[in-house]
């Protein structure tokens, strides 16, 4: 039995109100307000140390925040842990990669598989046929997704091996094997080239659609991103300075001085 919850048609997927946090008096994030639609791919950007990790971590649990509510199909999930979390359903990466090391690529997502798994002990011991059949299933819908991402060519190899660009793919792939509803990726294509990054966001869109997934993009690489996503927030010093089109936010003054700084000449208009 899962334990996801789905939300009602006329309600948000994920709700944010006045969510807050603060390290030792250091503001992180800032009175952040969030109403995600089912289907969306948000775009959340900003300068480096803007919060944008630091609101994934929120979000998904592993650290609580200092005030604000945060609701997912209905249900409030503030101080849920993240395993909890993600058997609601919300799948994340991370801004660095943490892959299992020393599991192959299969067993990584056949890893990632099992959070829903109902077989019980004494079935997987004596190897029954009902545990036998799941397991070739797992495999199956394995292979299937690193299929999506180019990877099914070695699927027996250490992920500790793969060049950082396809490790990068493979925590995409293992966070897709939750089964999640709203995928948060932190960073997708950090480290990537030009070429592997298109590739790679030309798949988030392709998986929002065959998945029918709500996707939030964190990234600091505001032309890259500006491809896919529909919507944006541009975070700095952990606070939302501008939100709306990519049109509107790549044009807004304030997201401008918050990459490049304030420009003298609008000091003086």
């Amino acid at each position: 039995m899962t334990d996801q919850v789905l939300p009602r048609d006329d309600e948000d997927l994920l709700q944010i109100e006045s969510l807050s946090k603060y390290f030792k008096g250091l503001r992180a994030v800032y009175n952040y307000h969030l109403r995600l639609r089912q289907g969306e791919i948000l775009g959340i950007i900003g300068p480096n140390g803007a919060g944008k990790s630091t609101l994934f971590n929120l979000i998904t649990g592993y650290i609580p925040p200092s005030s604000g509510k945060i609701r997912f199909c209905g249900r409030e999930i503030t101080k849920y842990p993240p395993d909890k979390i993600v058997k609601l359903g919300i799948g994340r990466t991370f801004q660095s990669v943490r892959l299992f090391s020393s599991m192959t690529l299969i067993d990584n997502v056949r890893t990632a598989q099992q959070l829903h798994d109902t077989d019980n002990l004494f079935t997987t011991l004596v190897s029954m046929p009902s545990f036998l059949q799941r397991e070739q299933r797992l495999t199956q819908k394995a292979m299937e997704l690193m299929t999506l991402f180019n990877l099914e060519d070695r699927p027996y190899q250490l992920s500790s091996s793969l060049p950082y660009g396809d490790q990068r793919k493979l925590e995409i792939v293992r966070a897709l094997a939750l089964g999640p509803k709203l995928l948060l990726l932190d960073e997708p294509v950090a480290g990537m080239s030009l070429q592997e990054s298109l590739d790679v966001l030309q798949l988030i869109r392709r998986i929002r659609d065959e998945y029918h997934l709500t996707i939030i993009v964190v990234e600091h690489n505001m032309p890259i991103v500006m491809q896919l996503c529909e919507r944006f927030q541009v975070l700095n010093n952990g606070e939302i300075i501008a939100e709306g089109t990519p049109d509107a936010v790549r044009n807004s003054l304030q997201v401008i001085e918050a990459y490049l700084g304030k420009l003298e000449g609008n000091a003086q208009a």
